[in-house]
């Protein structure tokens, strides 16, 4: 069922409504609950596709689920509609708007309604893709004070890399803190790329969310087996490398792979006079797992980041 979560009057005689979509059996008394947000930022679209999914293997065995399902495919829908990351004519972002005031001006009021709609949910699962700039393997990025509930969580949905990070100021704003603090459990998924979808990627996190459900008791079906993923703590170090000149970054190796020390990664170079500028190099042996997509680089530009100390078994 498609409804209308909450809704504020836009300036152009036109109405900025949040919708989402309910799939429950006919009772639904003591349920429990998922709730699968995306669409935070309007060039983020690898949830996009995984909504889809979800629905398409409910509707293939509606027999199978005993559980409310709430699809949230657009939360900034007019950045979406405008392939803009923040809330177009604004200048702000989504994903600092929360909680949100009942009482406040119009995008605080929209924030404050679709948190209001979340609360009672079991599990909350945030999907964010990365910006244009870099390609990341699916993963969980959990907020220190939240670690010890939600990892056990994120163990389940079939991701590759769980990254719990310290508390900050800004992440307060968040939907993912906002929904903590209230009680649920939110994960946030980062995967693919911005403005793209990585079809295997949302499969991916889709065989996972089936695999939560199924863990909650509420999906009978058959689910696929999981994989076990890295758990990084920011006391474990990172290696971030860095373009060291301004040019075309061409990478050599992909993401997501064993490197070491010393090893070719990719090149920066000039395509007017036809030179390497510089050649990027693993600096540590590890597990290379964030890559830069978008070619232009400045010097200082993230090329990619390095887990080191870790190997993936192949």
């Amino acid at each position: 069922m498609i409804q209308t979560v909450t809704q504020a009057d836009l300036p152009c005689d036109e109405s900025l409504r949040i919708k989402k979509n309910r799939i429950a059996p006919e009772n639904t008394d003591n349920l429990k609950r998922i709730s699968i947000v995306t669409g935070t930022h309007g060039d983020e679209l690898e949830g996009q596709y995984v909504c889809y999914l979800v629905q398409k293997r409910i509707n293939e065995h509606p027999e199978c689920l005993n559980g409310i399902i709430d699809i949230y495919p657009a939360i900034n829908p007019i950045g979406i509609d405008s392939i803009t990351r923040g809330i177009p004519a604004f200048d702000l972002d989504m994903n600092r708007m929360f909680p949100g005031d009942s009482e406040g001006y119009m995008l605080e009021h929209i924030a404050n309604g679709i948190v209001t709609d979340l609360e009672g949910s079991d599990v909350c699962i945030d999907i964010h893709a990365s910006n244009i700039f870099l390609t990341e393997i699916p993963q969980v990025r959990i907020n220190t004070i939240f670690g010890k509930k939600l990892v056990p969580i994120a163990e389940k949905i079939n991701i590759d890399l769980i990254w719990v990070h310290p508390s900050a100021t800004v992440l307060e704003s968040t939907l993912a803190h906002s929904m903590n603090a209230v009680g649920v459990p939110t994960l946030v998924v980062e995967m693919g790329v911005g403005m793209r979808i990585t079809k295997s990627y949302c499969e991916q996190l889709t065989d996972g969310i089936f695999n939560l459900m199924s863990s909650l008791g509420m999906w009978s079906g058959e689910v696929p087996n999981v994989r076990k993923p890295l758990v990084v703590y920011d006391e474990d170090p990172i290696s971030f490398l860095n373009a060291e000149k301004s040019g075309l970054f061409v990478a050599h190796t992909k993401h997501w792979t064993n490197v070491t020390e010393g090893q070719h990664i990719g090149d920066i170079i000039d395509p007017l006079s036809g030179k390497v500028l510089t050649t990027v190099t693993a600096d540590c042996d590890g597990i290379l797992f964030t890559i830069r997509e978008y070619p232009i680089v400045d010097e200082g530009s993230l090329i990619g980041r390095i887990l080191p100390g870790r190997e993936l078994k192949i």
